[in-house]
């Protein structure tokens, strides 16, 4: 498995990780003997980076980490976040204030059964509270030796920049592929003028380019995603056809329409790495071939040209958490 460097504090990690969200059954119901076994696959295969939260399942993603990591907890490295909240009548709310930082740190490191978080994101900025006095509370717990390295996800360029000025952030974390596109405006640049490393969550479009959806019937019931605009009604069929030249390519390579999907989120820039979701060994087999993959200027041409920035019909997520990114 390649490698890169997420910032310039000696964080290397592997172009592949992987993206535990699902596995609690955030989509679907999960399977923890199913999990637990990919995650031991992942570290054979040297996916060894586990994108977790205390967000999901409500800590108990973090609590099946906990267990497929004991005994082997060298073989990782681990990634968490805090701060996606929920007000009490259910609506998305972030947390920023630095005494939420500390107890958040503290409950994670608890349910992980770690003594030191390798990278610890603010999932979603609190614009209530300035990101100086957030990141100054992580960089608390650097100093503690609770935390090697902080992240930011789905902060906005000025928010970065601030928080990056108050403790070197070593990784932005925000949602890109091949139908999100909205990275390369701002925060891919600024990524790499500042040496941060950028992870790509839902580089699959929350499968949509894994090529296993192919009509409403796809779901099981109960799927989060026909919450999102995309996954409905009109906007479900359209968004179906900005799979077909993903496929056509995938025939010509011979690769799988994920492994094209993936292929081109790493092309498209040096500093970033990706975090697809699976509960699945076979497919983390599949995603982590994808680090082999080159596309040529003339693929990259080609597929940026079938599916251009903004062809997605529908917002990424509901409203309430649309609210939520780029702050």
């Amino acid at each position: 498995m390649r490698t890169r460097p997420l910032g310039a504090g000696g964080l290397e990690v592997p172009v592949i990780g992987l993206g535990c969200m699902v596995m609690p059954g955030f989509y679907e119901q999960g399977d923890e003997a199913q999990s637990i076994a990919t995650i031991h696959r992942a570290a054979e295969l040297g996916v060894t980076m586990l994108d977790t939260s205390d967000a999901y399942g409500e800590g108990k993603n973090e609590e099946l980490i906990s267990r497929a990591i004991a005994g082997r907890r060298d073989d990782y490295i681990i990634a968490s976040k805090f701060g996606n909240t929920r007000t009490p009548e259910g609506k998305p709310s972030a947390d920023g204030r630095p005494e939420y930082v500390a107890e958040a740190c503290d409950a994670s490191l608890k349910r992980l059964n770690i003594e030191v978080i390798d990278l610890y994101y603010q999932h979603r900025v609190d614009t209530d509270v300035p990101i100086e006095e957030t990141v100054g509370a992580m960089a608390r717990l650097v100093e503690q030796g609770k935390v090697l390295h902080l992240g930011l996800s789905e902060a906005a360029p000025e928010t970065l920049r601030r928080g990056h000025a108050t403790h070197p952030i070593a990784a932005l974390q925000t949602e890109y592929s091949l139908w999100s596109r909205d990275a390369e405006e701002h925060m891919l640049p600024l990524t790499l003028e500042l040496g941060i490393g950028y992870v790509a969550y839902s580089p699959l479009g929350r499968g949509m380019f894994g090529g296993n959806l192919t009509s409403p019937e796809s779901f099981a019931e109960g799927d989060r995603r026909l919450a999102h605009p995309r996954f409905q009604g009109d906007s479900l069929t359209a968004n179906l056809k900005l799979v077909e030249p993903v496929r056509d390519l995938a025939a010509t390579k011979g690769a799988t329409p994920a492994q094209i999907a993936l292929a081109w989120v790493l092309a498209k820039a040096p500093h970033t790495t990706v975090i697809p979701g699976t509960r699945r060994s076979d497919h983390l087999e599949a995603n982590a071939a994808a680090a082999d993959i080159e596309l040529s200027e003339a693929d990259l041409v080609a597929l940026d040209a079938a599916i251009p920035s903004g062809a997605a019909d529908g917002t990424r997520y509901p409203a309430g958490q649309m609210a939520m990114v780029h702050r």
